[in-house]
C-alpha cells in the first residue's frame, strides 16, 4: 500500500477546531464509556485482524476509532508523528501517549512539543514513578548500563501499564520491515498481557511509504534521523547506525536486546 493513495482532509484545517495542549501526567486519563469484557475484546481483535489485513492504514485507524471511541488511544515514541497524524485525520482530539522516561534526547522532546502545538491531538506525557535521580538512589547509578531490562521496566513498561488503564485499545507504530522481531506484526491483535486490543495501522508500510507520508503531510520528524540514527530511544541506549545495519541495531548495542519490552 502506498501512503500517497490515501484520501483525507489536511490536518491543518482541523487544528483550529480542537483545543490542544501538552498534558504532563502520571495517572490514567478518565474514560467516558464502560469497559468491554476481555473475552469480547479478544473476539473483536481476532476478527478484525483477519478482515483488515491488507486494508489501508486509514481504514484500520477508522475501525479502531469507530469501535472503541474514547477508550482508544495512540502511543508514540516521537521518532516521528506519522501515526498520531494519521489517526487524527479520523479522530481529531485523540489521546496520544508519550512515555517521558527522563532520558530522552532533546530532539525527541522537541517533536513531542511540536506535535502538541500543531496537531489536533491531546498529548499525554507519562512519567515514571521515580525520577532518574530517585532511581539512581534506589537501584544504583546508570541502571541502563547494568540492567537495561530493569531500567526499561521502570521507565517504560510500568508507566505504559498505568497510562493504558483507562482504554480498551491502543495503537502503535510498529512496522514489519523494521526488524526480524517485528516481521509478523498483525494489523490488529489481542494484547493478552494487558487485556486490550492492540492496533498497528502501518504494520505493512515500508520506509518508502513512511517517507512519502511525511513529505505529503509535512509531518514532524526527529532531527536525529538526519544525523545517522536509524531508531531513536533513550540517549544512553541509542547510537548511530552504520551502513547496511538493521535500523534498530543502534538500540542497546552492547546487549542481546532489541526491544524495550513494550511490544513483547
Amino acid at each position: 500500500m502506498s501512503a500517497r493513495s490515501e484520501p483525507g482532509d489536511p490536518v491543518s484545517a482541523l487544528v483550529s477546531a480542537v483545543g490542544l495542549g501538552l498534558v504532563d501526567t502520571s495517572v490514567p486519563a478518565p474514560a467516558g464509556s464502560a469497559r468491554r469484557d476481555p473475552t469480547e475484546l479478544r473476539e473483536l481483535a481476532e476478527r478484525a485482524g483477519r478482515e483488515l489485513e491488507g486494508a489501508p492504514a486509514l481504514e484500520i485507524a477508522r475501525w479502531a476509532v469507530e469501535t472503541f471511541g474514547d477508550r482508544f488511544c495512540v502511543t508514540s515514541s516521537m521518532a516521528d508523528a506519522v501515526l498520531a497524524h494519521l489517526v487524527s485525520r479520523v479522530a481529531p482530539g485523540v489521546d496520544v501517549v508519550f512515555l517521558d522516561t527522563g532520558l530522552h534526547f532533546p530532539e525527541t522532546l522537541a517533536v513531542r512539543d511540536e506535535v502538541a502545538r500543531r496537531l489536533p491531538v491531546n498529548v499525554r506525557s507519562i512519567r515514571p514513578r521515580l525520577t532518574v535521580g530517585q532511581q539512581d538512589g534506589e537501584y544504583g547509578p546508570r541502571l541502563f548500563n547494568k540492567s537495561p531490562d530493569e531500567c526499561c521496566q521502570l521507565r517504560k513498561v510500568e508507566p505504559l501499564e498505568r497510562a493504558l488503564a483507562g482504554y480498551d485499545a491502543w495503537a502503535a507504530g510498529l512496522r514489519r520491515e523494521e526488524s526480524p522481531t517485528r516481521a509478523n506484526t498483525p494489523v490488529v491483535t489481542f494484547d493478552a498481557r494487558r487485556g486490550k486490543v492492540k492496533v498497528n495501522p502501518i504494520a505493512a508500510w515500508t520506509q518508502a511509504d513512511v517517507d512519502a507520508y511525511i513529505a505529503r503531510w509535512n509531518v514532524p520528524v526527529n532531527e536525529l534521523f538526519r544525523r545517522g540514527y536509524g531508531s531513536i530511544g533513550c540517549w544512553p541506549c541509542t547510537r548511530r547506525t552504520r551502513a547496511g545495519e538493521d535500523p534498530r541495531a543502534g538500540r542497546w548495542a552492547m546487549f542481546e536486546k532489541t526491544e524495550c519490552g513494550l511490544h513483547l
